[in-house]
């Protein structure tokens, strides 16, 4: 039975991982007869989201593994606890923790780094030629992790898109239903909620990627 580490970055949309995209992954790993242990960096997130009111709670501050957690019903990791011996690849929803904590994409675009926990951990993935899905907004990160030329999508976004060129990587469009693979690096990504509108339709390229990083994990 293949082990797939999935990557956190707290918990809803806004400020955290996309709580649909990460329990579509979870389902979908289940459904593929994989098993799956949630991880998230013991850091701070950027800034704390009222997701009624869209409006940032000035003097709030939250724990990004903590929130993390609610999604994983407690069953989570620090990404400093990974023994990257035991898994077979990795897949990171998305949500926009994932430019705001694990990177900071969203505040300065191509400028962006990763933080250094996460990017540790992303690497040992990728130094171990294990398959990495990425989702929604997460696979801006793949030009920091990846050698110049790396494939991936966030959908149809040009100004996003141009940043993804501008940092190395090869962007390609795609529509909510699809995924984009890049068979060298045994990478895989696809937009769920950049582009989807409904749950259906994130579920689809969700359930997509996940075969696909479960087959290249062979």
């Amino acid at each position: 039975m293949k082990k797939i580490a999935v990557l956190l970055s707290g918990s809803g949309v806004f400020d955290g991982s996309e709580i649909h995209e990460a329990v579509l992954t979870l389902l979908s790993l289940t459904h593929a007869g994989a098993e799956y242990q949630c991880f998230a960096p013991d850091i701070e997130q950027l800034h704390v989201v009222n997701h009624l009111t869209g409006e940032v709670a000035v003097g709030e501050q939250r724990n990004v593994l903590v929130e993390a957690a609610r999604i994983a019903r407690g069953e989570i990791k620090a990404t400093t606890e990974l023994e990257i011996e035991q898994f077979d690849g990795l897949v990171i929803p998305g949500g926009f923790g994932a430019a705001k904590n694990l990177c900071n994409f969203a505040i300065t675009g191509s400028e962006c780094n990763i933080a250094p926990s996460v990017s540790e951990f992303i690497q040992a993935f990728v130094d171990g030629q294990k398959p990495v899905g990425f989702i929604c907004i997460a696979p801006v990160m793949i030009p920091r992790l990846y050698h110049s030329g790396a494939k991936g999508t966030i959908g149809n976004d040009s100004e996003t898109a141009h940043a993804f060129n501008l940092m190395g990587g090869e962007h390609q469009e795609a529509s909510v239903e699809d995924i984009v693979v890049d068979e060298t690096n045994r990478l895989v990504s696809t937009p769920a909620y950049m582009l989807a509108e409904n749950i259906t339709q994130a579920h689809i390229g969700i359930e997509k990627l996940v075969k696909k990083v479960l087959s290249l994990a062979d």
